[in-house]
């Protein structure tokens, strides 16, 4: 067992303990609260299975909804680069899964700033981009690392398609040229997945992708930034019955009412970069607390590389100095962001049953000043600041 005493315990569950401590058994939490009795589990609990972080904050390990680390590797070039295949514009086949490099110092970096979670995949190039996949951030081996795959399917909207393609004189060159492609894309795995059900058709490993996402197992992920691409996306999504998530979601605060009655979550950033492109123009930190004032799911989104993984925390902060609260900013990276990227069962929260991942800090974590203290992923203290260093998976 693995106890972690005496902390001031957030559980993002509606808790905040002041004597607080979390349990955990394997992998797993057992027990939270406040004033543990000691008694109760006298012979069970050895001292070299306690943690006291007196003074320290005790948080669930934080989440980022939407990122390439591992596929789009840090210090690598193009060498390291796998986060668009740019020679075909409808591609769900692909899976993240199969280009990721856990080796990727990003993972790292992740690990020390307290992020124990990664919704990882394709980047915006294409039409339809291929599978997410939700991994944790210790590890080897992906296939040990993950939690959820696929996790979901990646399309895109607006100027990245257009430049990718249009530009080649290929299609597509407009906004309607990305809708219609979709649209006959998933009209076509309609009748494949009727035909499969009446064992009409052979598997076809271009069309299998798209099941769960009509069984609404997995969302659509829609890399939407200007309000023309997310209408687009909502129109899309309710015409086929799918669920979708809202990625970046830049000119979201210009439309809340639409999204609001969408019922589609938000992924939101990232906001911590150059305006450099028209699609963009608006970025703003306040768009995530606006969002989620009118009551949308929210996340807070680095888009790694765009801004690095690390600094996760510091953009919910950016996002509470811009009018969300500190609790609904930390919810953008734990729970919120868990119950979009549907992991919510494992993750997100300190709750008994659920994985024992926690990001121990000296401060609130959104504060640029404080330091992450000790990561545990998995009931295993990954991350120690006092002895400098990340564990390497065994």
């Amino acid at each position: 067992m693995l106890l972690i005493n005496h902390g001031t315990v957030m559980d993002m569950e509606g808790h905040c303990w002041q004597d607080g401590y979390v349990l955990c058994e394997g992998s797993r939490i057992v027990e939270t609260g406040q004033n543990f009795d000691q008694s109760l589990y006298r012979g069970r609990v050895s001292g070299d299975e306690v943690l006291n972080v007196h003074g320290l904050q005790v948080l669930p390990g934080m989440l980022e909804a939407h990122c390439h680390v591992g596929i789009t590797e840090e210090k690598k070039g193009i060498e390291g680069d796998d986060c668009n295949e740019g020679t075909t514009p409808v591609t769900p086949q692909l899976r993240a899964l199969d280009a990721i490099n856990p080796m990727d110092v990003a993972f790292q970096n992740a690990m020390k700033a307290g992020i124990t979670g990664l919704m990882i995949g394709p980047g915006s190039s294409n039409v339809v981009g291929g599978q997410f996949v939700f991994l944790k951030t210790y590890g080897r081996c992906v296939d040990d690392m993950k939690v959820m795959e696929p996790a979901a399917m990646k399309v895109a909207f607006g100027e990245n398609p257009k430049k990718n393609y249009g530009m080649n004189g290929n299609l597509p060159s407009t906004r309607m040229a990305i809708a219609a492609m979709l649209r006959e894309e998933l009209m076509n795995a309609q009748i494949y997945a009727d035909k499969r059900k009446r064992q009409e058709v052979e598997p076809d490993f271009c069309m299998e992708p798209w099941i769960p996402v009509l069984e609404r197992k997995i969302p659509l992920k829609a890399h939407v930034h200007r309000t023309d691409d997310i209408l687009t996306a909502i129109r899309i999504g309710k015409e086929f019955g799918l669920d979708i998530t809202l990625d970046h979601c830049s000119e979201g605060h210009l439309i809340i009412e639409e999204i609001l009655s969408s019922g589609y979550p938000a992924i939101v950033g990232p906001a911590m970069t150059a305006r450099n492109k028209i699609e963009v123009q608006y970025v703003d930190f306040k768009t995530v607390g606006e969002l989620q004032r009118a009551g949308i799911c929210v996340a807070v989104t680095t888009d790694h590389p765009v801004t690095l993984i690390q600094y996760l925390p510091i953009c919910a902060g950016m996002a509470a100095k811009e009018g969300m609260t500190v609790e609904n900013a930390l919810r953008a990276i734990t729970i919120d962001a868990a119950k979009i990227c549907r992991v919510d069962r494992r993750l997100g929260s300190l709750k008994a049953g659920k994985d024992a991942d926690m990001a121990i800090y000296d401060g609130n974590p959104m504060e640029v000043f404080s330091r992450n203290q000790y990561t545990i992923i998995n009931g295993e203290i990954v991350y120690d600041a006092k002895k400098k260093e990340v564990s390497r998976a065994r």
